[in-house]
């Protein structure tokens, strides 16, 4: 790596704010000797254009030795952000692989199929004739072959081991404070009749332990091997059985890893095993800190890393959680340059957002947002229902109310085209979203206010949630909470010439940001130091829709394929 040219590679014609500080300092903590620099940056610092000039800093095939690896990765957990990175023509040099499930196959009767389900997986000894045309494969080869290859983590995750995406020189890792939970996630076993064949005939018994949960994956891993074998035999595979192969496939290889790891004396890795319905139901094995699994996807596959995000709140916690020696990691704080005044919070907590309060305090904030509506007549908002089971009850509140005419919803399929479309609208809609504190631009118009109905606290359903609870780990409690609220502030001002509101419905809100404010960011603490109640107009369904172009109606079209058993930290999220 070479970090003195690190403004050299910076992508933009001119530096905004503080990113010429920023990068000085990167190159310092490099050129110091540091393999991993955690650079915490707020919103609007513009980290994907910090992150090209450190990815540029990599050596290139020109510089290294034969037996020198060169190049970069850019990774990042966020599909959206990934998505931004490619549509910025500032970026035009990074070269975007996706999975091949986003790619289309184009030979004749199969262009809707995606390349995952396409001829060349279905059809055993398959001969395609134009491989070398093939969206998924030619992205790929570009990807490998160009300076810096940008993917998203679960994708880079994946690829560990590679033949094609093997180690290079420089690993930089947006949006990078979730890591370890990311890791945690990807790395978790579910055990089920939706996803092992058979399942009657494993006769699952009720676990006592870890070391019955390692035989029954070493069960499961010969029912998914005999399974596979049968598929293999097929001289064609339908899409559906290709999608079984490949999940009984990374199946496999999860359960032997487990088996690997439980059996390692010297792994670092703390496992735990929930089977709620006990003898004859579903299983899930899950990690707690996963180092070893961070090792394989992540740490083995650079010489040196950038870490990006405005919510590493605690630098010592941070490297415990992702398996790394808090002694050979430098931090770079990057300054806010947004103007205080033009990202206020207000107070306008009506209560508690437990589930046991949940359903006296729903009414009051969905009167709130009323009112909300009717101070903001001609300007979008956003409502961060945090769980679908409140965005369903928020909706349901705001209809009977009489403002449905200015509301819009997702579900879990189509947020992506129901969040372009109120971006898109005319209209100042309200929009009520579930897993959008983070990866959402939202600059000027597109949104002026925003509400947060709940304290994100993690699920305390989970069991390695309740183990570190046990385990009296309250401040990684807290934290987590405050990372979450950050990140949402951040959605509504993106420049600094930018405003937008913030409005805190949880009484809760206001316990986090005292539990937590040792880890507090000095910008954002002096968000929190200005917290004040707004002077709202009065209950007024009518003012709130006083903005509203006449005769605007809209059909509600929203899909109830939720479920899930709550056991995940953010199943109440994902259900």
């Amino acid at each position: 790596m070479y970090p003195a040219r690190i403004h050299d590679e910076f992508p933009a014609p001119s530096y905004r704010g503080n990113q010429k500080q920023a990068l000085a300092d990167i190159r310092a903590a490099f050129e110091a000797g540091n393999d991993i620099v955690l650079v915490r940056a707020p919103t609007g610092s513009g980290k994907s254009l910090l992150a090209r000039a450190i990815a540029g800093c990599a050596r290139t095939a020109g510089e290294a030795a034969p037996e020198q690896v060169c190049d970069a990765y850019y990774t990042t957990p966020q599909v959206s952000q990934l998505d931004d990175v490619a549509e910025d023509p500032l970026l035009s040099d990074l070269s975007v692989i996706r999975g091949k499930n986003n790619y289309d196959c184009i030979l004749p009767g199969e262009t809707d199929t995606p390349v995952n389900q396409a001829p060349c997986v279905r059809e055993r000894e398959f001969d395609c004739q134009v491989k070398h045309r093939c969206p998924y494969f030619s992205d790929r080869a570009i990807a490998s072959n160009r300076r810096i290859a940008a993917m998203t983590l679960a994708y880079f995750m994946q690829t560990a081991g590679s033949d094609v995406f093997g180690k290079r020189d420089v690993v930089v890792v947006d949006e990078a404070h979730g890591l370890g939970d990311w890791a945690e996630m990807y790395a978790t076993i579910d055990l089920s009749p939706g996803t092992i064949p058979l399942w009657d005939d494993i006769e699952v018994p009720d676990l006592d332990g870890l070391d019955e949960a390692v035989s029954l994956a070493e069960r499961v891993e010969h029912v998914a091997e005999r399974r596979v074998k049968e598929l293999r035999g097929n001289a064609e595979l339908s899409p559906d059985e290709v999608a079984e192969r490949d999940s009984l496939n990374t199946l496999r290889q999860d359960l032997q890893w487990f088996q690997e790891d439980y059996r390692d004396t010297d792994s670092a890795t703390t496992w735990v095993v929930d089977q709620p319905d006990g003898a004859g139901g579903a299983v899930t094995i899950k990690p707690m800190n996963p180092e070893r699994y961070l090792k394989h996807t992540v740490w083995d596959r650079g010489n040196r890393f950038a870490l990006l995000s405005a919510t590493i709140l605690n630098k010592a916690a941070f490297c415990a959680n992702v398996g790394l020696d808090p002694e050979n990691v430098a931090l770079v704080e990057v300054g806010h340059t947004f103007p205080v005044e033009n990202r206020p919070l207000y107070d306008v907590t009506q209560g508690k957002m437990t589930y046991e309060h949940r359903e006296e305090t729903l009414p009051d904030i969905a009167r709130t947002i009323v009112r909300i509506m009717a101070a903001h007549p001609d300007e979008k908002g956003l409502v961060h229902c945090h769980s679908y089971a409140i965005q369903e009850r928020l909706r349901e509140l705001l209809d009977d109310f009489g403002v449905g005419a200015r509301v819009r919803d997702h579900d879990k399929d189509g947020r992506d085209a129901a969040l372009s479309a109120w971006k898109r609208s005319d209209n100042p809609d309200c929009f009520l979203s579930v897993k959008m504190e983070e990866a959402l631009d939202l600059e000027g118009e597109l949104c002026r206010w925003q509400v947060i109905c709940k304290a994100p606290y993690p699920n305390t359903r989970d069991s390695r949630v309740a183990r570190r609870l046990e385990d009296d780990q309250w401040g990684w409690y807290y934290r987590t909470a405050l990372r979450t609220v950050i990140q949402a502030c951040g959605r509504v001002v993106r420049a600094p010439d930018d405003y937008g509101e913030t409005y805190l419905a949880d009484s809760s809100l206001v316990d986090v940001f005292d539990r937590a404010s040792h880890d507090t960011p000095d910008w954002f603490a002096a968000q929190v130091s200005r917290l004040s109640t707004p002077d709202l107009p009065r209950f007024d369904p009518d003012g709130a829709l006083s903005g509203v172009s006449a005769g605007t109606k809209r059909r509600r079209d929203r899909s109830q394929s939720r479920s899930g058993d709550g056991s995940h930290p953010l199943s109440d999220v994902w259900d």
